[in-house]
């Protein structure tokens, strides 16, 4: 079921959004002229609990939707990330200003296979410490907010989070807590 790739045409670079024109040829042998594919680098998020067993969580303003979101911390993995877990870690630090002591790989998710190239890696954290302020981007304002794990699975039965992404991270960060827990 693969499809052969003819050729590709980048049609913007940028460091946020990489816009590429592929050609390509399907097994049955019709040729695809024009498919776009939007190259990201790879992101992480977690669900990040603090020593006492607060779930992290963070308010920040989304500009393509203009609205303001409470999510999970996370974010780009940076060249210099060695691996995701390294980034989740630094993100996490950055975001919120602590540390952890465990980090648990969740698994990996896409937002849009057929148009992104891009993985997201879901890590549940644990042992969370406040270790600094935040360290945020210049274009961050990121409120840090504590919940407990009812409080947390009563935002989720509400829908109270839009970004699919973090939804997916925080049901599989639960489950894992589950097995860990041995119930």
């Amino acid at each position: 079921m693969d499809w052969k790739l003819l050729g590709s045409e980048y049609l913007f670079r940028e460091p946020w959004l990489t816009v590429r024109k592929d050609v390509c040829e399907t097994p049955h042998g019709k040729q695809v002229d024009a498919y776009y594919v939007l190259e990201y680098p790879d992101w992480v998020n977690a669900m990040a609990l603090t020593e006492d067993g607060k779930v992290l969580l963070i308010r920040q303003y989304r500009h393509a939707i203009g609205r303001v979101l409470v999510e999970i911390p996370g974010g780009v993995m940076d060249p210099e990330d060695v691996s995701p877990e390294v980034a989740v870690r630094r993100e996490l630090l950055e975001e919120t200003g602590y540390a952890f002591s465990e980090v648990y790989d969740l698994g990996v998710v896409s937002a849009n296979p057929s148009t992104t190239t891009n993985l997201v890696h879901m890590f549940l954290a644990t042992g969370g410490k406040k270790v600094q302020e935040q360290q945020l981007d210049d274009n961050e304002e990121i409120e840090v907010l504590e919940v407990s794990i009812p409080e947390l699975e009563a935002m989720l039965k509400k829908r109270e989070f839009l970004q699919a992404l973090h939804i997916s991270c925080l049901y599989y960060g639960l489950e894992k807590l589950k097995e860990l827990s041995g119930k």
